[in-house]
């Protein structure tokens, strides 16, 4: 079976280290990207598997990322998980119109992170 790779879009390194070494315990292949321009340049280059995209991201945001990459028929049919820290209601509407497969809010909970990615991957 193929491993499966995972492009993260994460701007706090901590946060980036964190998801790294918690995605590294299912053996996904992980590609890493600090901002939404270059993460758009990485999922046209490898076209993982999904993509973790960080909402609040120096310059592009992650809702505009995620909405250039579902109008880009290279990509549209890789799954995009929104993660936040600052979920707000109406957070869940905004990121499904977007185009987000699913919604994580930060801090990411360990305990059930895998299990959502996994979800999500089917």
């Amino acid at each position: 079976m193929k491993e499966k790779t995972i492009l993260v879009i994460e701007d706090n390194d901590l946060n980036m280290k964190l998801i790294r070494t918690l995605l590294k315990l299912k053996n996904y292949q992980t590609i890493e990207a600090v901002d939404a321009e270059n993460g758009i340049q990485l999922a046209r280059q490898y076209h993982p598997d999904l993509i973790l995209m960080d909402i609040q991201l120096p310059g592009m945001d992650g809702l505009t990322a995620t909405r250039l990459i579902k109008n880009d028929s290279m990509m549209k049919d890789i799954p995009v998980v929104a993660m936040t820290g600052y979920a707000m209601q109406g957070d869940d509407e905004q990121t499904g119109d977007a185009g987000f497969a699913s919604y994580l809010t930060k801090p990411i909970d360990t305990r059930s992170f895998l299990e959502n990615i996994d979800r999500v991957l089917g």
